[in-house]
């Protein structure tokens, strides 16, 4: 199964369908997407892009982030919603060599879900919208951001953790591009952190395991934390899961 989909200078985009559902369905195809940066869409990816007939994006960037590096281009017929999600920016590259991404990183995970509250809702919300599929929520690499909301909205759709952290895991396949990408913007002899564009399988199980055991479980930090509610669950429910279908061909 290949979720990838390819372009030429998006390096993470993935559709989100064929996960199992806890009730027996399946994450529907061609509904949900995840991406790096969409502000490098241009010439064929264009087209590429046009072709999945997106009707939202979601851009979870810090605002100065898509004034810098370019948002989605205009002409799609989607709408465009900005949510930064993050409230403390850092810089992976520059880190020390020797911090650990998995511990680091599951504690940024965690001050987003902390300090993200107001923009989580909101980017669910957007998401479970009538009439607003298919989405696609992107960040820069696509990684970290991405990959909260990811886990949120696939644990509130009945996906099992091992899945969550499996579809997490799979930036890695995108990891060597990112690096190349870095490289090519920041030439000489400036030091790279070791974690960059690395998506570990234990980061997310790490968040995913402290998140519940603080909250309950994902669905009590959505429905206590978040402030959303059962309607809005059983919407995206609706709108995400079905029968178990093959996958679209690319």
């Amino acid at each position: 199964m290949r979720r990838h989909i390819e372009f030429e200078r998006l390096h993470n985009f993935r559709d989100l369908g064929g996960y199992l559902t806890e009730d027996g369905g399946m994450v529907r195809w061609r509904c949900l997407f995840r991406s790096d940066s969409l502000g490098k869409l241009r010439g064929e990816d264009w087209d590429r892009f046009l072709a999945l007939g997106v009707h939202t994006v979601i851009d979870l960037r810090y605002p100065w982030e898509a004034d810098a590096s370019g948002r989605v281009p205009d002409g799609g017929g989607h709408s465009y919603h900005n949510l930064s999600i993050e409230h403390r920016p850092y810089d992976q590259a520059a880190l020390d060599q020797d911090i650990d991404p998995v511990r680091f990183l599951a504690d940024r995970f965690a001050e987003v879900a902390l300090d993200g509250v107001t923009e989580l809702r909101q980017v669910l919300e957007v998401i479970a919208a009538d009439g607003n599929v298919p989405v696609v929520i992107h960040c820069a690499a696509g990684k970290d951001r991405t990959g909260i909301v990811a886990a949120l909205v696939l644990a509130l759709l009945g996906v099992s953790d091992e899945d969550i952290v499996a579809d997490f895991a799979l930036t890695a396949a995108a990891t060597a591009r990112f690096v190349a990408e870095w490289r090519a913007k920041n030439p000489g002899p400036t030091p790279l952190w070791p974690g960059y564009g690395q998506a570990p399988p234990e980061l997310m199980r790490t968040f995913l395991a402290e998140l519940s055991a603080s909250h309950g479980s994902v669905h009590d930090y959505a429905i206590g934390k978040l402030g959303i509610d059962e309607e809005l669950i059983s919407v995206l429910r609706k709108q995400f899961v079905g029968a178990s279908v093959p996958q679209p061909e690319s």
